[in-house]
């Protein structure tokens, strides 16, 4: 597996958008504005790495 393709935990996710708070997280899921998230069967919820480095890049804004 690559690192490309790595699952990432909410507070990896957080702590790579530079300390995002997880109540700011999740509201953003809620508004649909948070990067395509996986439930696992205990609840918890994984983003893979991809798809947080898609939603990054479509977040960009042009100068």
């Amino acid at each position: 597996m690559s690192r490309r393709d790595e699952l990432l935990t909410v507070a990896q996710v957080l702590d790579e958008l530079g300390g995002v708070s997880r109540r700011t997280f999740y509201r953003w899921r809620e508004l649909g504005r948070a990067p395509a998230c996986v439930r696992l069967p205990n609840d918890e919820l994984r983003i893979w790495r991809r798809d947080l480095m898609a939603w990054l890049d479509s977040r960009k804004e042009s100068a």
